[in-house]
Formats: C-alpha cells, sequence, structure tokens
C-alpha cells in the first residue's frame, strides 16, 4: 500500500538547518501559511511586530486531559512567534473551564465536575509543556535558532487570578465596563439564543471571564496579542474592548487599543466542516495512551491529495519552497504518496520525537509492506510494545516448532487444523513468503535480525514472535 523504503535515514537528508535568510515578515508567513482568519487593525499589528518583541497568548479550556491536533494550529501558532523572538504564554482556564465557553456550540455543555476540572489541569500542564519542549527541539533541527529563544514557555492558569475574585468586586470592576447589548449581539450568544435550549447566564458570562484574562495578562505580563481560534473572535474582541475601556475610557473606538491586538486561527474540521475534538468524538489526541503513535502517523498518513499541501504548511516549519517542490514532485506520481509520507513523519517527530517516527514506520512497513529486510528486531519489538500481534517466547519455541502449531500455539489461527487448511490453500506466510509444508520449521535464517519471525493468515492477521534469548 505505502512506498516501503522510507527509513528514518532517508527522513534525516530532507530536513537540513536553514536560517531565516531575508525572512518574510512573520504576519505575512503566517497568513501564506493559513495561520490567519481574521486579525485586528492589520497594519498596526504588523508595525508592532515589526519595531519590538511581542508577548502573545493562547487559551486553553480543560475540558479533556490531553491536546488533541485540533488545539494545534493555534499552538503552531504560538510557536513561530517563538522562534521569532517573541514572548509566549500558553493559558490554561482553570476557571473558565468550569463554566463552559458557548462558542461553536449549538447545545450548552455539561457542568463540569471541579475535580475532574483540577485533574485536567494537571495533565494539560504537562501536555503543553511536552507539546513546546518537543516542537522547540524539533525546530532546533530544521533552523538556526538563537539560544534565548530555546527556552521553554511558563504554562499559566487563569484560576490564579480568578479564584480570589468576589462576586461583588468582579461586577464592580468589569461588569460596570460592559454593554448588555454588546455583549447579546456577539455572534456565539446569538446562536445560542435562537436555538431550542437558549443560553445559561453562566455561559452567557463567559466572554467577560475571557476578556478579563487578556486584561490581566496585558496589565501584568505586558501581554499585547491572543490568538485563537475563530469561534473565539467575539471572546477575543470582548478583551480588546475591555482593555481600551481601562486604559482609555475617553476613546471613542474601544477595539483600536494601541498596544492590543487579536488574530483567529482556522478551526481544524472534519471532510464535512465537522470540528475537531473530544466533543465531536473524533479527536486525534496527542496523548500515546489515547492515540498510539502508529494511529496518530496513520492519520497525517492518510491525508486527501487535496489537503495535503494545506497541513504541510501548517503543521511543519519546512520552507514554503520546500513544500510546493515536494507538492509538484507528489503531483507527478501521487500513488507514491510522498507528499503524505513527509508530512506524517514531520508532525510525527515534532509530537512523539524521532524514536516516534522509526517506530510508527516500523509497524506501517510491517503491517502494509512486503519487504522485512530492512527490519530491525529492535525497532519492531518497540513499534509493537503493549500489542497483543507480539508474542515473546523462547528461541527453542520459535525454531523446534512447526509453523503451522506456531500459528494456532500463539493465536493466529484457531487450531491445529485451521493452519493445516490455510497452508494447502497457501493463505499462511512467514515474512510474507507462503507456507507450503505443514511441518515446516523456521530456521536460523528466517528469522530477521536474528530475532524475529512475522507469521501472517491471510491479508489482515498477524503474529510476531520475539526470541527471549
Amino acid at each position: 500500500m505505502w512506498p516501503r523504503r522510507y527509513g528514518f535515514l532517508k527522513l534525516r537528508c530532507f530536513t537540513p538547518k536553514r536560517h531565516y535568510h531575508v525572512p518574510v515578515p512573520l504576519l505575512e508567513d503566517l497568513t501564506q501559511r493559513g495561520f490567519i482568519q481574521d486579525v485586528t487593525r492589520p497594519d498596526a499589528l504588523q508595525n508592532a511586530i515589526l519595531s519590538q518583541k511581542q508577548t502573545v497568548y493562547v487559551g486553553v479550556d480543560p475540558t479533556a486531559k490531553s491536546l488533541h491536533i485540533g488545539h494545534l494550529i493555534p499552538l503552531l501558532a504560538l510557536l513561530h512567534f517563538q522562534i521569532r523572538g517573541h514572548n509566549i504564554i500558553p493559558l490554561i482556564g482553570g476557571a473558565t473551564g468550569r463554566v463552559g465557553d458557548p462558542s461553536g456550540r449549538l447545545v450548552e455543555r455539561q457542568l463540569a465536575d471541579i475535580k475532574q476540572v483540577e485533574d485536567n489541569v494537571t495533565s494539560l500542564t504537562a501536555s503543553i509543556q511536552r507539546f513546546f519542549q518537543r516542537a522547540l527541539l524539533y525546530a532546533g533541527t530544521r533552523l538556526a535558532l538563537d539560544d534565548d529563544v530555546r527556552a521553554e514557555p511558563s504554562v499559566k492558569n487563569n484560576l490564579e487570578w480568578h479564584e480570589s475574585f468576589k462576586l461583588l468586586d468582579f461586577l464592580q470592576k468589569v461588569g460596570v465596563h460592559v454593554r448588555v447589548n454588546t455583549m447579546l449581539n456577539r455572534e456565539s450568544v446569538q446562536a445560542r439564543l435562537s436555538s431550542q435550549q437558549g443560553l445559561s447566564f453562566t455561559e452567557f458570562t463567559y466572554q467577560l471571564l475571557q476578556a478579563y484574562d487578556f486584561y490581566h495578562l496585558h496589565k501584568h505580563l505586558g501581554c499585547t496579542i491572543q490568538v485563537g481560534g475563530s469561534d473565539q473572535w467575539g471572546n477575543i474582541v470582548a478583551g480588546l474592548e475591555f482593555i481600551g475601556k481601562l486604559e482609555s475610557p475617553a476613546s471613542l473606538d474601544q477595539t483600536s487599543s494601541k498596544e492590543a491586538f487579536g488574530i483567529t486561527t482556522p478551526l481544524l474540521t472534519t471532510s464535512t466542516g465537522e470540528k475537531f475534538g473530544k466533543s465531536a468524538g473524533n479527536a486525534v489526541w496527542l496523548d500515546p495512551n489515547l492515540t498510539s503513535v502508529f494511529d496518530f502517523y496513520q492519520y497525517f498518513l492518510k491525508v486527501t491529495d487535496a489537503d495535503v499541501g494545506k497541513y504541510l504548511k501548517l503543521f511543519t516549519l519546512m520552507s514554503r519552497e520546500e513544500i510546493d517542490d515536494l507538492v509538484s514532485t507528489h503531483q507527478e506520481q501521487p500513488e507514491k504518496r510522498l507528499a503524505q509520507l513527509r508530512l506524517a513523519a514531520e508532525v510525527t517527530e515534532m509530537v512523539h520525537l524521532k524514536m516516534g517516527v522509526i517506530q510508527a514506520i516500523t509497524k506501517t512497513n510491517l503491517l502494509f509492506g512486503s519487504e522485512y529486510i530492512d527490519l530491525k528486531a529492535q525497532d519492531v519489538i518497540l513499534a509493537f510494545n503493549e500489542d497483543p500481534r507480539l508474542v515473546k517466547t523462547t528461541l527453542q519455541d520459535i525454531l523446534e516448532t512447526p509453523v503451522a502449531k506456531l500459528a494456532a500455539k500463539h493465536g493466529l489461527v484457531s487450531s491445529n487444523s485451521a493452519s493445516r487448511t490455510l497452508i494447502a490453500s497457501r493463505g499462511l506466510y512467514l515474512n510474507n513468503q507462503p507456507i507450503q509444508d505443514a511441518q515446516y520449521k523456521i530456521t536460523h535464517t528466517d528469522l530477521l535480525d536474528e530475532k524475529i519471525a512475522i507469521l501472517r493468515a491471510g491479508k489482515d492477521k498477524t503474529l510476531i514472535l520475539a526470541a527471549t534469548d
């Protein structure tokens, strides 16, 4: 199904370090890569980015214990800011996660369990830290980075400032500056008001909490830019208005704060336009305990030809020239899936390190390839760790038991007679070669890397025998 020879050494030759030679301005680069949906005052933002270091934040509510690929676009936008020398703040909504964001939803979120939110905050903090740690390692192998941009960002939690905020104080400090008719006109609010379920007061106030987050980060950490998904536009504008009112109450245009800006990124959706995420039930998680490294790699390997160029721009740090060349080569022989192979390898390395790529490619080649000569026993064992298709047994068992009995003994087929029936129909394979004799025993020369033998029943059922001695 997939081209066989796409080993890790070949991957490395694709990724020499490069400098930002006459770099494209950051905002233009983000736009050309597809990160920008909407921007407030683009000319002023461009000038601000070019004139001085900015501080940028992205918020993630703890509705699950792990990041999923829907989070990657805004987080990668942060990464682009960081590798250009700007400060970044990943923010977890330990407070707002208890309320629930109505944006982009037709029904109300189930009220969050506080203990679950707290557990999710802990897990998400580690997930975000791990993502940036690995993404910076990935970036360091592709780009010549300055030492001062390699520092891992500090993850903040908005419960730090919301937890001690009393209701009366919040109303006096925040509520007095907000007009209800403005809140009602937000697209997310209008959509819910027109739905059968309507909108609770709890969710209605969410935009005030997020607006205050932006103001707090702006005041105390010098944060000037908020990045969020396109469904966050109303919440971001609410923050800009709030900052504008507190800093320049006489201003007529409250969205034009001189030091605060908003950027929205496109949402990652399915081919039917459905948003990726836990609630939609189609999340591809960054946590290997929730989505295996193999399945993560396979998701990007199966991207359509129509989407692969877009995904290469969004999810990798390849230069646009390199992407254009790769897509052009891919279009000449699309059956080789060169662009998808590169995309899957790049994103998997960024999220799961180089070892994750080796394991994913090894597993892909073993399950879908036709030649096993290049497989390494250690890579196979790591790739199939905790996979029931990998059986560790003694070398004596492998060499002295007929293949037909090995297949039955270790669960590849239901019985010895089923093995013999398969052999008679040339449907039982050893290292992709059909077994013709029911009494055939594996020899030392049959072992791959002197340690493993791969049995297959029909097209889909696979058993990997690994010698433990």
